[in-house]
């Protein structure tokens, strides 16, 4: 990821374990020796899942706003999923945060794909409608980080996309990006792994959006492996780049590995990562 704009501070978000305070800063400066980072707090809200606000000290003189990321565990139950979410996003209100971020798969994690197909729903439909509501109420930003979407095209393909939802304090759909990148890959010990037996790929990114925590770049998951998208995002004016995922127990230690290498070869912007991990 060449060519990231200077002087934006370098920030992954490990998962966090039962009661853990984590510091970002500090877990940076034992990845990058003498690598300067403004001290960030971290608020860790209970019980789990949790949601993690975070508010950047010392990067100027004025406040700056406060965010959210919220960790959750889906299921194949899209109405136990969003008490689990919501519960997280009125925390993240009660905190001060104008944005929460909810990870790719936040809506459900299916037991195959046939069950993905037959939960899947439009933006139009009822369950962004209630998420749609929640921004409303609790008077914040939603990122939604990956929605399983039934596209206009939906008859004709009988497949979705994985779409990153921006939702305003309204509740109005600000903007939205269809995956690019899907996760086909053969895991040791599990088989291979094809989002594309059921997803469609989208079809271009977004420009970033304005939003009250910055500039935002949307991606998911996968994404980040393909340098390009970040440094088209970042050119554009992305302050902050979004990477909500979806882990398993081997895909999780593959991704991190990779963002510790951006990290320590100081490559990787400001950047937010939620993750959701099946029941």
């Amino acid at each position: 990821m060449h060519g990231l704009r200077a002087g934006l501070v370098s920030l992954f978000l490990p998962f966090l374990g039962q009661g853990s305070v984590v510091r970002p800063h500090q877990l940076l400066s034992l990845l990058r020796p003498g690598l300067r980072i403004p001290r960030l707090s971290v608020l860790c809200a209970q019980p789990r899942p949790r949601a993690m606000a975070l508010s950047p000290s010392s990067f100027s003189s004025g406040a700056l706003p406060l965010v959210a990321v919220c960790q959750v565990t889906s299921t194949p139950d899209k109405q136990h999923n969003f008490k689990a979410c919501a519960e997280l996003v009125r925390e993240a209100a009660r905190l001060g945060a104008c944005l929460a971020f909810l990870p790719e798969a936040f809506d459900f994690i299916a037991r195959d794909p046939a069950e993905t197909l037959h939960l899947s729903e439009p933006l139009g439909g009822s369950l962004l409608g209630e998420y749609k509501q929640l921004a409303r109420e609790c008077g914040l930003w939603l990122s939604l980080g990956g929605f399983h979407e039934r596209g206009q095209d939906w008859e004709q393909t009988q497949k979705i996309y994985n779409c990153h939802v921006l939702l305003d304090s309204e509740g109005s759909v600000v903007a939205t990006y269809r995956k690019t990148h899907l996760c086909d890959v053969e895991i040791p010990g599990q088989g291979p792994m094809h989002e594309s037996s059921s997803t469609m790929p989208g079809p271009s990114l977004k420009s970033p959006v304005s939003t009250p925590a910055g500039k935002i770049g949307l991606a998911i998951c996968y994404d980040m492996r393909f340098p390009e998208l970040s440094l088209a995002l970042a050119q554009a004016g992305a302050e902050i780049l979004t990477y909500p995922s979806a882990f398993g127990s081997v895909t999780g230690p593959a991704h991190w590995e990779a963002v510790t290498r951006m990290v320590t070869a100081g490559r990787l912007t400001c950047s937010v990562h939620c993750l959701s991990v099946p029941h």
